[in-house]
């Protein structure tokens, strides 16, 4: 027999990255999220309801290690969208920083419209139409 959580959803998401502070600015002043704790071991942004935070890496290889999504664990992460007019928004935001990103696209598993891009350490995030 399963044991079914009685919740709401998702609290946090915790990542590891390989500088703080690239991070920080990468999230706070490129991605826009609010930022909730800063300190030296820890960042923690808001996304809605979740919290995303970031701690240090500390890879066994030390020369350029970067995210993986074909290893066991994460792939991406998404957050919802509720207007395509805020995904194309956000998209050409993503585009006009330089950052590495699909444009936007149509996911034709579920029919809905997304841009997917890559944070500093190349984790993919999504940007997904509720």
């Amino acid at each position: 027999m399963a044991i079914i959580p009685q919740t709401p959803g998702i609290h946090h998401i915790a990542l590891r990255c390989m500088d703080m502070d690239v991070t920080k600015t990468f999230y706070q002043n490129i991605i826009g999220l609010p930022l909730v704790i800063d300190t030296p071991e820890l960042i923690i942004f808001s996304a809605g309801s979740v919290f995303i935070a970031f701690k240090k890496a500390d890879p066994k290889q030390k020369n350029g290690a970067v995210f993986s999504p074909f290893e066991i664990g994460l792939d991406h992460i998404a957050l919802s969208c509720k207007t395509e007019e805020e995904l194309n928004r956000f998209a050409k935001g993503l585009a006009d920083a330089g950052v590495e990103n699909t444009g936007v696209k149509m996911d034709e598993t579920l029919q809905k419209l997304y841009v997917a891009f890559k944070d500093p350490d190349r984790i993919q995030w999504e940007f997904y139409m509720a």
